[in-house]
């Protein structure tokens, strides 16, 4: 699955607390930087919701540059993963980044059971 057309291995990560939706791309780079303890330019894709959770930002360095992905819904909300309340930055599966997006509670969906390598 590609998700804003990148590759499979790029992750996800969710910021905990809600975020200030005016801040930009300086702004975001920041809370990536002091609050989450991580690289933004490490390719990663970065997760901010705001207070009422009918906004979403993405922050992405793609090799040359930030990019931002900016959604606000016109009715309703973004259910936000409720397992990871406090962690600081935790990882969320592109899956489930998508089904966010899309309006998809997946916390209530049962995912079937699979043969994997590893």
């Amino acid at each position: 699955m590609s998700l804003f057309g990148l590759e499979e291995a790029t992750k996800v990560f969710l910021y905990s607390k809600p975020a200030d939706m005016r801040k930009g791309f300086d702004g975001l780079y920041g809370l990536v930087l002091e609050h989450m303890q991580m690289d933004p330019r490490n390719g990663y894709l970065f997760v901010f919701f705001n207070m009422q959770r009918n906004r979403i930002k993405v922050l992405h360095w793609n090799q040359d540059g930030l990019a931002i992905f900016h959604k606000r819904l016109e009715r309703g909300t973004f259910k936000r993963p409720s397992a990871r309340v406090d962690a600081p930055n935790s990882e969320l599966l592109k899956e489930e980044l998508f089904m966010i997006l899309r309006g998809i509670d997946f916390e209530k969906s049962k995912k079937r059971s699979r043969y994997l390598l590893t």
